[in-house]
């Protein structure tokens, strides 16, 4: 285990304004060097844990490039939280906690060709009848309606996971088009339900369609500053009006978190098995290749699944809350799917290393895929853009919405930053702020929130996190993902 008090700051070499190094003599073993993306305000207040788990990460056997850490970079399990590392495939590894419990933790932005000052005076009603139609919070189960997804029985289950968002689509859970909108299709083909538990089905069935608990969100937005015209309309975005989009921030619940520790406990008796030693216990791994390795990524494949076609549910609660409270469809609000995109996954995925092209398991810890254009994994809708990149804030601050590069693709196996990043513990803020008089405050500046608790209110205040303009700027300066427009929060519903 890491102790915090043995920790040290490392030696930077600052390679650029924005992009800093630690060398592989940091500590014995390190494989590969630490890359960092951010300004030198950010590095300097990252804890110190930051540096010593990226290093712990360049440990580990067939690491590629980099151990990587991105602007909102901050502790976690394992490895940071806004980390991602690329492994070979023959030599290389897969380690949940470097891909972290809420598998496909990640965002979807939906638009509508609603305005702020049509919204506004319905703001609460919709934002209670969201509240209602999204179940958020520990343990909150599916909605009512539709029956079919509560309590699901087993064989439907297992369809849901291998199959992923089609399946939604067709059982009128959403549209077509929604499929071209998210990454991957919504839908790994490697997810393999015979590698998940039967705990793991226990706490996944009856949890569609629902929020959770912790940084997770649902939030009414209106697009606040326009930094690429050109990027914004090709997506549907007006850049002219105080148009309204919805944000949603969820992942697998508990289902993801089961197979998690599932594999964590499996993975240590592997170890033993293999002979393999590690820096951190909270990195327990299998070599990729092995059969444990391999039932691992089937049965994330499903925690990824369930995870894309949480959002969907959600997406399709969303748009029927719209529909009653504005009396009209879905359709005639222009209620698309801007993108959705994962944070916490390991993917195999097609990168150019030294001139050649060649697949990789990459893990990505509270990190985005930043592809860009002309990408073969994209969609015809973002060929010529490159993919959008949704970058949550908090509740306070507001969000970003980016587009990838091709200079992502070059330098960080197509990975850039997912959020804010925390500044503070869940703990401390408990005891730095009031979720009342946070609640309070934030609706006199014209923000409706909803909370499940007032203490998990707390947890989320905007001072527990970074300033988002700065972490973001970081990753648009290094040319990793570019700035396409800021979204100011006017409601919000927090688990």
């Amino acid at each position: 285990m890491s102790f915090k008090q043995n920790l040290r700051k490392p030696d930077l070499k600052q390679i650029s304004e924005v992009v800093w190094e630690v060398s592989t003599s940091f500590k014995s073993g390190m494989r590969v060097p630490v890359r960092i993306y951010a300004t030198k305000k950010l590095v300097d207040e990252m804890d110190l844990e930051v540096f010593d788990q990226a290093a712990n990460a360049a440990m580990l056997p067939g690491i590629q490039k980099y151990s990587f850490v991105f602007s909102d970079g901050h502790a976690g399990y394992g490895v940071p939280v806004g980390w991602c590392g690329a492994f070979d495939l023959e030599e290389g590894i897969i380690s949940p906690g470097a891909i972290g419990f809420d598998q496909n933790c990640g965002m979807r932005l939906i638009k509508t060709n609603l305005t702020l000052e049509e919204v506004k005076p319905k703001i609460k009603e919709l934002t209670d009848l969201l509240f209602k139609m999204v179940p958020a919070g520990v343990g909150a189960t599916a909605y009512q309606e539709p029956k079919e997804i509560a309590n699901i029985p087993e064989s439907k289950f297992k369809e849901i996971v291998e199959v992923g968002v089609k399946w939604a689509v067709e059982n009128g859970y959403g549209w077509e088009q929604d499929l071209e909108r998210i990454e991957e299709k919504g839908g790994v083909k490697y997810a393999d339900f015979s590698k998940v538990s039967k705990e793991a089905y226990k706490r996944g069935k009856s949890q569609i369609g629902t929020l959770g608990s912790g940084n997770h969100y649902l939030e009414i937005q209106v697009i606040d500053k326009v930094f690429n015209e050109d990027v914004a309309h090709k997506w549907g975005l007006a850049t002219e009006k105080n148009q309204i989009c919805v944000m949603v921030h969820c992942g697998s619940r508990g289902f993801g978190h089961q197979i998690c520790s599932d594999y964590l406990t499996i993975f240590v008796n592997a170890m033993k098995k293999y002979n393999i030693k590690v820096p951190d216990q909270q990195l327990a791994y299998a070599p990729f290749s092995s059969k444990e390795g391999q039932d691992f990524l089937g049965a994330m494949g499903c925690g990824i699944n369930f995870a894309f076609v949480n959002r969907q549910l959600i997406t399709y609660q969303i748009r029927k809350a719209f529909e009653k409270i504005f009396n009209k469809s879905a359709e005639e609000l222009g209620m698309e799917i801007i993108y959705d995109v994962a944070h916490n996954t390991a993917k195999l995925e097609e990168h150019v290393l030294n001139g050649k092209k060649k697949k990789f398991i990459v893990h990505r810890k509270g990190a985005t895929r930043s592809f860009g254009p002309d990408n073969q994994e994209l969609s015809d809708v973002y060929k010529k853009t490159g993919q959008p990149v949704i970058v949550g804030g908090s509740m306070e601050t507001g969000s970003f919405l980016c587009v990838g590069t091709k200079k992502a693709e070059e330098e960080t196996f197509g990975t850039t930053l997912h959020g804010s990043g925390r500044t503070m513990s869940r703990t401390k803020a408990k005891h730095a702020f009031r979720g009342e008089i946070l609640q309070k405050k934030l609706l006199e500046r014209g923000i409706y929130v909803r909370a499940t608790t007032m203490s998990g209110l707390a947890e989320e205040a905007g001072d527990a996190y970074k300033d988002i303009d700065e972490v973001v700027e970081s990753m648009h300066k290094a040319g990793i993902s570019l700035k396409v427009l800021r979204l100011r929060p006017i409601a919000n519903i927090k688990g």
